[in-house]
């Protein structure tokens, strides 16, 4: 490895290597967003309750075991070989040719959807079930349980598990090189291919990778602190009917306005 190579490659193909890692970020931002919408739209149908009878049960039970089968299925597949089929097949079967960049975000998505599907599965299992029964309790439908009380908390909880999935996602759409996506790695296959100093040129693409990966994880660490909150509170209790204790609390409150 030579530093002035690695400094020349730099200088001369900069641009290149940052629209590669835009579209690579781009692609990962949209796929993570939607695949986490369509899996809690999954794990909402998942939970929702059986009716005893009737034609409602029927349906429910067909979309649950469509929606079991499309998770079994693209957690199971590799995504290089779904890219390669949804693309190529789309033309050779439909006689669509799609936009690469429509179907690499498509691909991403819905490859992602499977997996948070298990993931705000398990987050919605892990609230505790007291907690729906009491929403029941004052009249509540399984939407406005759902919106009002469930996935809040499922957010807070599964956060950890979709800023792990952006990350994967921002290294796995290296293999949308199969179908011409112009992203990080495509565009460092071709810059090697004009200069032929390969390991010099896949290790910038390798720190550049580490980058956004540190810099993703490290935002989304802030967001949890954030959500978290401050781990230790102060009370003040005060008696309306104590004027030393309306005093106290009034001179707290001063403190920290100065402060």
């Amino acid at each position: 490895m030579s530093i002035d190579w690695i400094v020349k490659i730099i200088q001369q193909n900069w641009q290149m290597f940052l629209t590669g890692a835009w579209i690579t970020l781009y692609i990962s931002i949209i796929g993570t967003i939607i695949g986490t919408l369509i899996g809690m739209f999954i794990g909402f149908v998942k939970t929702i309750p059986l009716p005893e009878k009737g034609p409602k049960r029927i349906l429910l039970k067909i979309a649950v075991v469509i929606l079991n089968c499309y998770t079994e299925f693209f957690r199971g597949t590799p995504m290089i070989v779904q890219a390669m089929v949804i693309y190529y097949g789309t033309a050779l079967m439909f006689g669509i040719n799609l936009d690469v960049t429509f179907a690499a975000i498509f691909i991403v998505s819905i490859n992602t959807g499977a997996y948070m599907s298990e993931i705000v599965r398990g987050g919605i299992i892990s609230i505790d079930q007291g907690q729906f029964e009491a929403s029941q309790a004052i009249g509540m439908t399984h939407w406005q349980t759902m919106r009002y009380v469930v996935f809040p908390q499922v957010l807070r909880n599964i956060l950890p598990a979709v800023g792990n999935e952006f990350v994967i996602n921002i290294k796995d759409t290296s293999v949308l090189n199969v179908i011409s996506v112009s992203e990080l790695y495509f565009a460092t296959k071709t810059v090697a291919g004009q200069n032929f100093r390969y390991f010099d040129t896949f290790f910038v693409t390798l720190i550049l990778y580490f980058i956004m990966t540190f810099t993703v994880t490290r935002i989304l660490r802030y967001f949890e602190r954030k959500l978290d909150g401050p781990d230790n509170y102060e009370v003040i209790y005060s008696d309306p009917l104590n004027s030393n204790s309306m005093s106290a609390v009034e001179e707290k409150t001063r403190q920290k306005g100065n402060a």
